[in-house]
């Protein structure tokens, strides 16, 4: 006998879904149903489809429904109010590798648009560390029937928002979640934004609750797993290390003959009641940037200038902390970026002791290159609490900036020399023993321009990014598990 699919696709009307119902039908032979997952206040049906009333698309009662209507081999959920397209046999091909692999989860590549004009858009392989809510799987998520029931099953709680990330953590439990380098289907994207905007919808606050819910989902699955970490942090003894003063703000840089001069400018004008000096790490610049830092800061005794090989961000920062001249707390600050005003350093230092923690990490405001504030504007992490901040940390996809850290335990855990989640990969690290302090106020101005490094990345880009975060998520997890199986 042959396999067949329910199908569960987002019905606001008859016209939104006309052509999506109409090429499913053309598989008349693997679709035994199409369920039109409709608000409860909508109005209207498409014959020959049965429609379900939810309260919300990702809602744990929305999954609980879906899994109570599925009597099908397999279950396609599509998340887009748009119409998809398959490729040709694109849902035989589905069903071939669901029953090949034994998958919990099925998702592919798939193209954004409709010929002649649409784009390539693949996605990325599911890890162990992938608990980011928002992991992109595409729109089309197939799953096998009996795995769907029983994440639904496993789920606790009762969210609005959270429910289909909850059930996909429960499924990643005792399923594997298989990704298709296959483009299957097609579909519109809306959100045209660059993903540089994008970045920051998980911190506006019009989504604090959506927020608390995702956290929530997380923990309870790092709880299930083994990897939740109870907020129990090593105390420091902040006197017992002697260092040249009492601060260094490290500032890695190449090519950046626009800001660099800026950054600098805003580090020296710091008002403090300690000694600091500044660290600049000069990182085979091509253009005028190591001139510019001769001429206008060569005879600066408290400017540090080291030209190093290429060694990516990472490497800039361990050989500033592990300087003879480098203060107790090293603090960031971005070649294009600058300090809010001369009260950041001093703010960044005293939250140290106050909150006795081995990482500080501020709050900053988005600006563009004339310090203009742009949207979102401050962003500050609010999500991050001292009980629970290290576990949610796993789901975020960033801890926020300027960062700073107490340089004993910074030389003992040591960043990957790379260019991009270096400063992630430490913090989670950090997080492992050591509570990571907050300010909240903004101290930093994160300056967007043409030539930011994340201000408007391609699909390839972006998938390297989140796959290589995902690794260190999936590495950090395991070394939290290993950890706690030894208590």
């Amino acid at each position: 006998m042959s396999k067949t699919v329910n199908c569960f696709i987002p019905f606001a009307g008859a016209e939104q879904v006309a052509a999506t119902v109409a090429e499913l039908k053309t598989y008349d032979y693997l679709v035994k149903k199409i369920y039109l997952l409709q608000k409860e206040e909508g109005t209207g049906s498409v014959e020959g489809c049965e429609v379900i009333k939810i309260d919300g698309l990702t809602s744990t009662k929305t999954m609980k429904l879906i899994a109570e209507h599925a009597d099908a081999d397999f279950v396609l959920l599509y998340t887009k109010y748009d119409r998809l397209k398959f490729g040709v046999f694109a849902l035989d091909r589905f069903v071939k590798l669901a029953e090949d692999t034994g998958a919990g989860m099925l998702y592919a590549d798939h193209y954004n648009g409709d010929e002649p004009d649409r784009t390539k858009a693949p996605v990325i392989d599911y890890q162990m560390g992938s608990l980011r809510d928002d992991f992109d799987f595409g729109s089309v998520l197939f799953f096998c029937a009996e795995a769907f029931k029983k994440a639904a099953e496993k789920m606790k709680a009762s969210y609005e928002h959270a429910g289909l990330y909850d059930l996909r953590l429960k499924l990643s439990q005792f399923a594997d979640l298989e990704h298709i380098n296959e483009f299957l289907y097609s579909d519109i994207e809306l959100d045209t934004r660059k993903s540089g905007e994008k970045m920051f919808d998980y911190v506006d606050p019009r989504n604090r609750g959506r927020q608390i819910e995702m956290e929530q989902a997380v923990t309870e699955h790092l709880k299930e797993i083994g990897g939740y970490l109870a907020p129990e942090f090593k105390h420091i003894e902040f006197g017992e290390d002697k260092f040249a003063v009492e601060a260094s703000v490290i500032i890695p840089v190449r090519t950046r003959e626009r800001t660099i001069a800026d950054a600098i400018e805003s580090a020296l004008m710091q008002k403090t009641d300690f000694p600091f000096n500044v660290i600049i790490i000069d990182n085979c610049s091509t253009d005028r940037t190591t001139e510019i830092i001769r001429e206008k800061f060569g005879n600066n005794p408290q400017v540090i200038h080291l030209i190093t090989g290429d060694i990516g961000v990472g490497g800039c920062w361990n050989v500033a902390a592990h300087h003879p001249q480098v203060g107790k707390f090293c603090v960031q600050l971005d070649s294009d970026d600058v300090y809010a005003d001369e009260n950041t350093l001093s703010t960044m230092v005293k939250a140290f002791y106050e909150q006795n923690c081995a990482m500080v990490v501020g709050s900053y405001t988005l600006t563009d290159i004339n310090k203009n504030i742009i949207p979102p504007g401050l962003v500050d992490h609010k999500e991050w609490t001292p009980e629970n901040g290290r576990n949610n940390a796993l789901r975020i996809n960033g801890l926020g900036a300027p960062r700073a850290f107490y340089t004993p335990v910074l030389r003992s855990v040591k960043l990957p020399a790379v260019n991009y989640g270096e400063d992630y990969a430490l913090g989670l690290n950090m997080s492992r023993n050591y509570q990571i302090g907050r300010v909240y106020t903004s101290v930093y101005l994160c300056r967007r321009w043409d030539d930011n490094s994340d201000a408007a990345l391609d699909v390839e880009k972006m998938n390297r990014n989140n796959t290589y975060k995902d690794r260190i998520r999936t590495w950090e997890l395991k070394a939290r598990i290993a950890m706690n199986k030894k208590k």
